[in-house]
């Protein structure tokens, strides 16, 4: 049986640890606690309710989710702000 819609919510969700913009690389924390790195190379789109630019629009802290195939990432859409994520009621 497969999980159920919050467990696949979860584990689709990263969160931002770190954003190399420069060399197109970010660092995400995964629901398991553990970190990887991503190369997403200069041509990544990072899409967000006040901004869609490059790997500069994100936030270490910034909830995301990547919608591209496996290999580069070329689509991130924040789910939630780092800022969005503090102020929210269950902090």
């Amino acid at each position: 049986m497969a999980g159920t819609l919050t467990d696949w919510l979860s584990e689709s969700r990263l969160t931002v640890v770190a954003v190399h913009a420069e060399s197109g690389r970010i660092r995400v924390k995964g629901a398991a606690e553990v970190c990887s790195d991503l190369d997403c190379g200069t041509e990544a789109e990072v899409h967000a309710d006040d901004v869609t630019g490059g790997l500069a629009a994100l936030n270490p802290g910034d909830i995301v989710r990547i919608e591209s195939p496996a290999g580069m990432p070329r689509r991130i859409v924040v789910v939630r702000r780092v800022w969005d994520e503090i102020g929210s009621p269950e902090f």
